[in-house]
């Protein structure tokens, strides 16, 4: 096939919008000159005006605004890395936490007295460390924020504008490891026990016998739940973007069902607020918290999250394999549901108990003694 046969398949080719080597399109320079990544989202409404700007696009655009009268050393870079970013179709939480990190440690290396990234070494990592440290930033926070250092470094290695030794031994946080909290069964009786308003017990008891997240349940829409089977499809969890199905047991039924007797009909998610489309999770946290001083537990320092927990203590409790209670709980990683093995080893409580018992009835001897 000559270039005469080309040219008739497709028409465009002698007028250049479709040459044989894409890549020699795009890394012409009237393509670079005319692209305006940063005005992308303003092309949405400018070839169509009714056409609405995708919510990921909008947040990313107003992350990057706030930036647009600040100078700092990789400022092009930093941009160009969240364009990255959403091409890679993160979420906006990703997106949010990405430019809240990544601006901190820019800023922070501005203070070093270095202008350009060709200049980053491993010493202006671990002061960035350290300062969140001295900040008061909590451990798992500084972790988190170094991971996005360590992604943008990725990314400006692939760029050649750093080497491979930045990721050479690498800082590692040590963090703590502290145990799920789940609520004592007495404090459960006595805070579902004064619990009244249909939408809150509703709210509470889902979350006590579904085991889901706080913002997935308020996420959550009316046509999601499958009444017949007692279930509730989570099409995809926002910090996991995976989906998964929940279940829920009587109590939770019926308290679901009184509310849906009361809500309004109108409103597509499951919970609302006042003037709300949806319950927000600030009001969700204090109608948790009256609830708690109602029933003396204002102390306590519980939180909406450990209804999470009793659930899954509560199910390990009752025999229910650790690979099944992960899957119900959404999680990625076995080694993160593995932690309420450690709160609910019945097993190894009773043999604690039974060692205990021998010991006050003096029925140990030497036979029984360990060598050490």
């Amino acid at each position: 096939m000559d270039r005469q046969h080309l040219s008739i398949l497709n028409p465009n080719y002698y007028n250049g919008c479709h040459p044989l080597n894409p890549n020699d399109h795009i890394e012409a320079p009237p393509f670079r000159q005319n692209l305006n990544l940063k005005s992308a989202a303003h092309g949405y409404q400018g070839q169509n005006p009714n056409l609405q700007i995708p919510d990921r696009r909008r947040a990313l655009e107003h992350l990057l605004s706030a930036f647009a009268m600040v100078d700092f050393p990789g400022k092009d870079q930093f941009e160009a890395y969240m364009h990255y970013k959403y091409r890679r179709n993160c979420s906006v939480s990703t997106l949010r936490l990405t430019v809240s990190s990544l601006s901190q440690f820019l800023l922070f290396f501005q203070q070093t007295g270095k202008s350009a990234l060709e200049q980053l070494d491993r010493e202006e990592i671990e002061g960035f460390v350290e300062f969140e440290q001295d900040r008061g930033l909590k451990p798992n926070s500084v972790r988190t924020r170094l991971c996005a250092v360590y992604a943008f470094l990725r990314y400006l290695i692939e760029k050649k504008i750093l080497g491979y030794e930045m990721l050479e031994s690498k800082i590692k946080l040590k963090l703590p490891d502290k145990l799920p909290r789940a609520i004592v069964s007495e404090d459960l009786n006595r805070l579902l026990g004064v619990i009244r308003r249909p939408r809150d017990r509703a709210l509470i008891l889902l979350l006590l016998r579904t085991g889901m997240r706080i913002g997935e349940l308020l996420n959550t829409k009316v046509v999601d739940i499958d009444f017949m089977e007692q279930k509730i499809l989570i099409y995809l969890a926002e910090k996991t973007a995976v989906g998964r199905v929940v279940y829920y047991c009587y109590d939770a039924h019926a308290a679901l069902m009184d509310w849906l007797r009361r809500r309004d009909p109108l409103k597509d998610f499951l919970f609302y607020g006042q003037g709300r489309d949806r319950l927000s999770y600030q009001a969700a946290r204090m109608v948790f918290k009256k609830y708690l001083q109602m029933a003396g537990l204002e102390h306590s320092g519980y939180t909406l999250h450990c209804l999470r927990h009793t659930f899954a203590t509560d199910l390990l409790n009752a025999g229910m394999r650790l690979e099944c209670l992960r899957v119900l709980l959404g999680h990625t990683n076995l080694e993160i549901t593995r932690r309420y093995a450690r709160l609910s080893d019945q097993t190894r409580e009773e043999e604690f108990f039974t060692a205990i018992r021998q010991i006050e009835k003096g029925e140990i001897n030497a036979d029984d003694q360990c060598d050490h």
